[in-house]
């Protein structure tokens, strides 16, 4: 569920290996069932020994499905300690086993529970109560958001109440990899502005829990005016919060990770210079994590090299950045650190949308992992068929170029870079964007391209200095299966998962590079 921390954590530790050699990727299908529709919510849970699991739920029925080697199914296990009515359901995994943190409601109580299986999807731990919430009336979204450290050695599980829209109430549990308990807190966060937002909340290796607080402004809301940086260490009993000195820059949509090997924080945004007005270049902040306090920031005009770089010679060059939106920030070791971002944007009969719209309107690229409301009326979580939302005036989705940022540690640009493409789709975007595969020496972009009326699964690589090799467009696949690439996972060194669709049914195939 938590698509983007899912693709690869060390996303630029390439500093050796060499690319896959000459032989194609090979590909193999598992064969689609019955009950398995496009309607289907699924999770690529992982690997365990030679064991693929993958998490399917068609409405009442919660199964986990263990493939062998070959993508042939194993067996079908109920998930029997379920009950009939869950809300969410997490995994966190590990080599030898997965947590599965599930939410349920009983009359007034909603229950957050936690089991842990092995392999064979059998229970060989739990089930365990890890907390409750009495509630007066029927819920069927989730309450609890579990999220856990790059390492897996810290989890921590949190409750927002908003009951009241000026005094948010964080409940934090912060727990190790055998579920113990090691601290809880109850913390009061002031909301001041009507449009206050958070950021993904994420938790270090240390167990601090860190989100940014951001106030949106504007007729439209569509610009970021004030920042607060805010972290719960594990010893403290509620948030340590500061206020981030911007300037004058107008940022768009914050991005935030946790650097475990320096112990700092980086937070970047698009910027302009006005309201409304075009993308200028990028602003990045390096945050100190144990002093709580701002070391430096900086703020990156994009040069017209870069601008054309990431649009392509017939671009207009002043608005050539206005689409992009950024995905992911992967550190390094050495304290460099990677920005990605993606162009995106929709159009309909009646309407085009641009950056500032979406603020607006309900942008159908939001993160999955999107906080724009801690109510327990609202779920800002879906399964991946409707994971960006929906939008009903909406008819075509449009995601075209990658463009990759390097930063050393002082946050200065090394490199730049773009992985070329053009996509659309109608009424869905769930065959468009891309996946991610780390095989050492490369990072492996796949995504489709339309071909003789149909999409084809292709591959443009990026190793450490930033160079893209092209690869052939894969060949010899089988006919009839559509790749959504966006929604796979990689489960091994060189294996990576990713959901088709085949004549409307749900299956999967295993990519070996």
């Amino acid at each position: 569920m938590k698509i983007w921390y899912g693709i690869v954590v060390g996303f630029f530790f390439l500093f050796s290996a060499a690319v896959f050699g000459q032989n194609p990727p090979r590909v193999t299908y598992s064969e689609p069932e019955k009950d398995d529709t496009r309607r289907t919510n699924f999770e690529i849970v992982g690997k365990i020994s030679a064991n693929y699991l993958i998490y399917k739920n068609n409405k009442t029925d919660n199964a986990l499905c263990i493939y062998d080697e070959n993508m042939l199914l194993k067996k079908r296990v109920p998930m029997d300690f379920l009950p009939e009515k869950v809300t969410n359901v997490d995994y966190i995994t590990y080599p030898d086993r997965v947590l599965v943190f599930y939410q349920y409601q009983k009359r007034r109580v909603v229950y957050c529970d936690a089991v842990a299986i092995n392999g064979d999807a059998k229970v060989i731990g739990g089930p365990v109560t890890l907390d409750t919430t009495e509630i007066n009336y029927a819920s069927t979204n989730k309450m609890y958001t579990v999220v856990h450290s790059d390492d897996k050695q810290k989890i921590m599980l949190f409750k927002v109440n908003s009951a009241n829209p000026r005094l948010f109430i964080i409940s934090t549990y912060l727990l190790n990899n055998q579920l113990n308990l090691l601290s809880r807190s109850r913390s009061e966060v002031q909301m001041e502005e009507k449009n206050e937002f958070f950021t993904d909340f994420q938790l270090s290796n240390d167990g601090d829990l860190v989100v940014a607080k951001y106030a949106r402004t504007g007729s439209n809301s569509e610009y970021i005016a004030k920042v607060d940086m805010m972290i719960k260490y594990p010893d403290s009993l509620g948030f340590s919060i500061r206020k981030l000195q911007m300037g004058k820059q107008v940022l768009d949509n914050l991005l935030l990770k946790v650097d475990n090997t320096n112990k700092r924080v980086i937070l970047t945004s698009f910027y302009a210079k006005q309201k409304r007005g075009n993308i200028e270049g990028i602003y990045i902040v390096d945050w100190d994590k144990q002093k709580n306090e701002k070391l430096v920031d900086t703020a990156l005009v994009f040069t017209d090299e870069l601008r054309i770089l990431a649009k392509g010679d017939d671009g207009n060059k002043k608005t050539a950045l206005n689409d992009f939106f950024m995905k992911g920030i992967y550190t390094r070791r050495d304290g460099g650190f990677v920005v990605i971002s993606e162009a995106l944007y929709t159009s309909s009969r009646y309407n085009n949308f641009n950056r500032w719209d979406y603020w607006n309107y309900g942008s159908p690229w939001m993160s999955p992992m999107s906080y724009s409301y801690w109510s327990p009326v609202y779920s800002p979580w879906m399964m991946p068929w409707n994971r960006y939302g929906y939008n009903n005036t909406v008819s075509r989705y449009f995601a075209d170029n990658v463009l990759v940022l390097s930063f050393d540690k002082d946050a200065n640009l090394t490199w730049s870079n773009v992985i070329s493409k053009s996509q659309y789709d109608d009424e869905s975007d769930n065959l468009i964007s891309y996946g991610t595969m780390n095989t050492g020496g490369e990072v492996h972009f796949l995504f489709n391209i339309f071909e003789r009326r149909t999409f084809v699964l292709t591959d443009q690589s990026m190793d450490a200095s930033g160079k893209v090799t092209r690869y052939p467009t894969f060949k010899n696949l089988d006919k009839g299966y559509e790749f959504m690439p966006r929604f796979g996972k990689q489960v091994a060194a060189r294996q990576m998962i990713v959901p088709c669709l085949y004549r409307n049914f749900l299956c999967f195939a295993k990519i070996d590079f």
